[in-house]
């Protein structure tokens, strides 16, 4: 499937690229319909492979590439649900949101995330699951998770753990406070960086450049320099489960819905820019 239009995201493929765009209103929040058109890119993986060198991934949207997971949709869901089916349906989604990021992963494409504005929780583990990322200088990333008494549980920290320093990645765990492009970019987790609206150009640049090599050798390479950590994502779905069982996990969630911020998924106090 060369083309694809959903609800979601949808993606087209030419000169070897697929260029992938998310386009969910307000802010790329993943919740079942994302989750829905993103596991039908990675069935389409196989037959894009066969046309394909490289896969860029971006959003349309104003606000950012993602806000991560919609927590209203996931309240309003377990609200219908007894504890145990709560902690039941959570691992169901947790592990379909995992072989979706595992199939981006391993795919022998060379994946970019191109990214700007809020670049949060999910959104941020979307974008940590490419080879790449190129952020513009409006880009900001956070694990906001402990706010609410949780731990990110779409692979994040087991993939930032790749590419970052461990206390660099305490700090943006354990403080939930966002960085900007720059800062990402001197931590590591950043590849490049584009000026306020270029990342998708930079991203297309880099996908050309990739496109031009040979499948076989840059697939290879691709497997020699990026391990999946399965053992610590499998560990970190058993975590983010034990921990969403809580009463107070249930509390915040409410709490974080039933807020009328303009912006709720922001931080409270975020880095201020030198």
């Amino acid at each position: 499937m060369n083309r694809f239009a959903g609800a979601t995201l949808s993606w087209t493929i030419a000169d070897r690229i697929v260029r992938v765009t998310l386009h969910h209103l307000p802010a790329n929040e993943i919740g079942s319909a994302t989750l829905g058109d993103l596991e039908r890119l990675a069935d389409a993986l196989p037959d894009l492979e066969r046309d394909a060198r490289a896969l860029v991934l971006h959003s349309s949207v104003d606000a950012g590439f993602s806000a991560g997971a919609d927590l209203g949709e996931l309240f309003a869901r377990m609200q219908q649900l007894g504890p145990a089916e709560r902690t039941g349906g959570v691992r169901d989604f947790l592990e379909r949101i995992h072989r979706v990021l595992d199939a981006l992963d391993a795919t022998p494409l060379t994946t970019i995330a191109a990214v700007h504005g809020i670049v949060f929780g999910g959104g941020f583990e979307l974008a940590l699951a490419c080879d790449l990322i190129v952020a513009d200088r409006s880009a900001r990333f956070a694990f906001p998770e402990l706010r609410l008494g949780l731990v990110p549980g779409f692979g994040g920290v087991p993939r930032l753990r790749r590419d970052a320093c461990g206390a660099a990645v305490r700090d943006l765990l354990l403080t939930g406070r966002s960085v900007g492009a720059d800062r990402a970019h001197q931590l590591g987790f950043v590849s490049a960086l584009a000026g306020e609206g270029r990342q998708l150009d930079v991203a297309l640049g880099t996908a050309a450049q990739v496109a031009r090599f040979d499948a076989v050798a840059a697939a290879a390479a691709k497997r020699f320099a990026k391990t999946i950590p399965r053992d610590e994502l499998a560990r970190e779905i058993d975590l983010f489960c034990e921990l969403f069982a809580r009463p107070e996990v249930q509390e915040a969630l409410r709490r974080f819905v039933e807020r009328d911020d303009p912006l709720p998924w922001l931080p409270a106090a975020p880095e201020r820019r030198p």
